[in-house]
């Protein structure tokens, strides 16, 4: 959410409260509040999602109303409703905007920001389940789960069906996420899940810049400026010296409020981008998160299918898919809110979630070691028209294609440290 809220119930009296900006707040009837932050994308609650809500609560039934919210409406967003002696909150089905919970002997409470609840003396700070209502009372939380990935077991289909259908999703998600913008920024590394996204939204009457950001030197920016004349499309190039890394990991680490060195070496790439895109003066970020875990982007999928077979790798997608929120997504939206930008994830969509989870593990990479991964979106890529040096390039990650996580690396060694001991420092 653009600024910190925290809804809090106490124990003992069984009052709550609600804190957060007089602007971001809606009173409904009854002496009902309620806090909306993030984006919906489809009827029956059109685009303005916190209008739509808070119009129906004023009718009353919070609890029905909240229900119907949640399984009907496709968006980011999280919300939290505010009674007079309880609190009803609830997270899309993908988890794309930061919400976490927790509470002690005194106090059952959520907010946006893990620091806030420790404050409170809430040490066990846990993320809120994604496509979950929670009900908070005196007696702490209870969960009931309303839209929910299925993970389905996958089902025979051909690569031509498959790549069609994925088509037909990429394009419907990238649209939603850049209707009613005159003008986007898109976090770009040259690579295939960034060119989709940005080529998708060139194709829907946005003026599409892409955004790239690394440590000088380095042969992934001479990919990237390729890919973008590739496209066709305006590229900005910012370069950082490497003594830029160490106070970005400072603030990366304070944003995410993790001391995991991935996550910070894959963050500050991110805050650079973020911050860079703000300052052309951006106020929407496209990004590719989201693609490898749905369409098997990582190696060691590849192995545990090579190792075990197609259920093993299957498995491991789905974890990671349902982990996607904690893993990924809430770092990179909780740094783009403190750099004023709104990211949207094309690629976190719950219809494109749930078709590329039940689609057969053959699909998405062989069974062989150098197998070239994400097959069926590279099909649909090539489908699309992207052109062949894009949609058939290789995977890298950004935190060594960069440079940063090696930099981390030598920053640590200066200081005697590993780079957890030395991002488990910055965060204390």
């Amino acid at each position: 959410m653009s600024a910190t809220v925290v809804a809090a119930l106490d124990k003992h009296s069984g009052k709550t409260t609600l804190s957060l900006p007089a602007n971001q707040r809606y009173a409904c009837a009854g002496g009902v509040t309620m806090v909306f932050e993030g984006k919906v994308y489809s009827p029956p609650w059109a685009t303005s999602g916190a209008e739509a809500l808070a119009a129906k609560l004023q009718s009353g039934g919070s609890v029905k109303t909240a229900e119907a919210f949640l399984r009907e409406a496709d968006g980011d967003f999280a919300f939290i409703i505010a009674e007079q002696e309880r609190i009803i909150a609830g997270r899309d089905a993908v988890g794309v905007q930061p919400l976490y919970y927790g509470e002690n002997a005194d106090a059952a409470a959520l907010a946006t920001r893990k620091k806030v609840l420790w404050k409170l003396g809430i040490a066990d700070v846990k993320s809120f389940p994604p496509g979950h209502l929670a009900l908070v009372s005196r007696s702490g939380f209870k969960f009931q789960p309303v839209k929910r990935l299925p993970y389905a077991e996958p089902k025979p289909v051909s690569m031509a069906d498959a790549a069609s259908t994925l088509q037909r999703l990429l394009c419907e998600s990238v649209r939603m996420r850049v209707s009613g913008l005159s003008e986007v920024a898109v976090a770009f590394s040259g690579g295939l899940d960034s060119s989709i996204v940005a080529f998708l939204a060139s194709k829907c009457h946005v003026s599409v810049n892409l955004t790239h950001v690394s440590l000088e030197n380095r042969a992934e920016t001479v990919e990237a400026r390729k890919a973008a004349e590739a496209l066709g499309l305006p590229l900005q190039v910012h370069l950082f010296r490497e003594e830029y890394v160490e106070a970005a990991a400072a603030a990366v680490t304070a944003l995410i409020e993790e001391a995991d060195p991935v996550k910070v070496s894959i963050g500050i790439p991110f805050y650079w981008t973020a911050e860079k895109a703000a300052a052309a003066g951006f106020r929407v970020l496209l990004a590719g998160q989201g693609a490898d875990e749905l369409f098997g982007g990582y190696q060691r999928y590849v192995k545990a299918y090579v190792a075990y077979g197609a259920e093993k790798a299957w498995k491991m997608m789905v974890e990671d898919v349902a982990g996607l929120h904690e893993s990924n997504i809430e770092r990179d939206v909780k740094i783009c809110s403190f750099h004023g930008v709104e990211l949207r994830l094309p690629f976190a969509s719950y219809e494109l979630a749930k078709f590329a989870t039940a689609l057969p593990v053959e699909l998405k990479f062989e069974r062989k070691a150098d197998s070239l991964r994400k097959l069926v979106l590279r099909k649909a890529a090539e489908n699309l028209g992207l052109p062949a040096s894009i949609a058939m390039k290789p995977k890298k990650a950004v935190q060594y294609s960069t440079g940063v996580n090696a930099t981390l690396k030598k920053i640590a060694m200066k200081q005697n440290m590993t780079v957890a001991e030395y991002v488990r420092k910055l965060l204390s």
